[in-house]
């Protein structure tokens, strides 16, 4: 069936309308064909910061080709010419007419500064939501050898480009975003995560001395609400100093109202009685699926930002560096339980001096009882 002019028509009405960084780009680009010279005042600018690939080969070719004498550019069209053919070896759709085009569309070149802001701002969101969606994708990357180290040297690469954008953008008061924030993704429930947190709680249970000793632990690390629980009557037990065994963990539970239908004190008993291991070991690998989930939801809640185009990029930055705040913190705990021990410097005993010459100590007389 032949494609009639109506149906091209209706195929670009589903296309969805260019952004308007597209038409800042088509201004610059114009006002540097209409007028060379002005390249050195648009600040700095590389052809990756165009969303267009076309504009950015452009961009390149413009940059890259002698810049003409103003009399002769105004009288012929001759370096247009070898603009266009400088583009077009990665560019091939480019033509003439849609450099006149360009030209044409240009409101204000002297405005071409103001453009080009735009390109870096937009440059600088598409950027940061690229390392948020590597920083999600590393956290859930199965086949690395050490997942959640990976996940931290992605927060860092995420951490030091906020940097860079912060001393490339002017901040400004009132710049946090409004940006709704999606809901968390859900906590790993598997089979796996779920029996790392049963043999923690029971491996507690039989070795309650190691249990005070991880404080990088908290119950929010843990996927089921149980296991979080049991583990704060673990840490309070051990808080105390009361005894601690399968039957003293139940009471305290008992207690904390967690004996409902859905616990019962024999299937509660069963979970503690099962130590297998070492506490470290078992909260290690709890503490490392918390860290993950972490690092999706920061991932999220950065994509979520960079999705929202009323944001500046200050306020990119500012939000960014706020969820990237709860990560840092787990990491810090994270850090803290799977570091060496650091051996305690002992210091030698001192050697008595020996005393200074001088008189003879005093001694008190012995007092002489009275007799009768």
């Amino acid at each position: 069936m032949p494609h009639t002019p109506s149906d091209e028509h209706d195929d670009l009405d589903g296309l969805p309308p260019p952004p308007p960084v597209h038409y800042a780009e088509q201004s610059l680009l114009g006002a540097l064909l209409l007028d060379p010279h002005r390249l050195d005042k648009i600040g700095p600018l590389e052809p990756s910061h165009f969303s267009n690939h076309t504009h950015g080969e452009l961009f390149r070719a413009l940059r890259s080709a002698p810049t003409p004498d103003p009399e002769q550019h105004r009288a012929s069209p001759a370096w247009l010419n070898t603009v266009l053919d400088a583009a077009r070896s990665d560019a091939p759709g480019l033509t003439t007419s849609y450099l006149h085009s360009l030209i044409q569309v240009c409101p204000w070149p002297q405005h071409a500064p103001a453009y080009a802001r735009m390109i870096r701002a937009d440059h600088a969101r598409r950027s940061l939501r690229m390392h948020a969606e590597r920083l999600a994708q590393t956290a859930v990357d199965t086949t690395l050898p050490d997942r959640a180290k990976a996940t931290v040297q992605q927060a860092d690469a995420l951490a030091r480009f906020l940097d860079d954008l912060s001393g490339r953008f002017t901040p400004h008061p009132g710049s946090l975003p409004r940006t709704p924030l999606p809901p968390a993704p859900a906590r790993d429930t598997s089979e796996d995560a779920l029996d790392e947190e049963r043999l923690l709680i029971a491996t507690a249970t039989a070795y309650p001395a190691q249990t005070s000793q991880m404080r990088w632990l908290v119950p929010e690390d843990f996927a089921l609400p149980l296991h979080a629980a049991l583990w704060q009557c673990l840490t309070a037990l051990t808080h105390r100093g009361d005894p601690i065994d399968p039957i003293t963990v139940l009471w305290e539970a008992q207690h904390r109202s967690l004996l409902t239908g859905h616990a019962a004190p024999a299937d509660v008993l069963t979970l503690l009685s099962t130590p297998v291991g070492s506490p470290e070991h078992w909260g290690e690998k709890v503490l490392q699926r918390a860290l993950l989930t972490r690092a999706q939801t920061v991932a999220a809640s950065i994509a979520a930002l960079t999705d929202d185009p009323a944001n500046s990029p200050h306020q990119l930055i500012t939000g960014s560096r706020r969820a990237l705040a709860d990560l840092t913190a787990l990491r810090a705990r994270w850090h803290h339980a799977t570091s060496p021990a650091t051996p305690r410097t002992t210091h030698p005993a001192r050697t008595p001096t020996a005393p200074r010459a001088g008189p003879p100590p005093q001694t008190a007389p012995t007092p002489i009882r009275a007799t009768r």
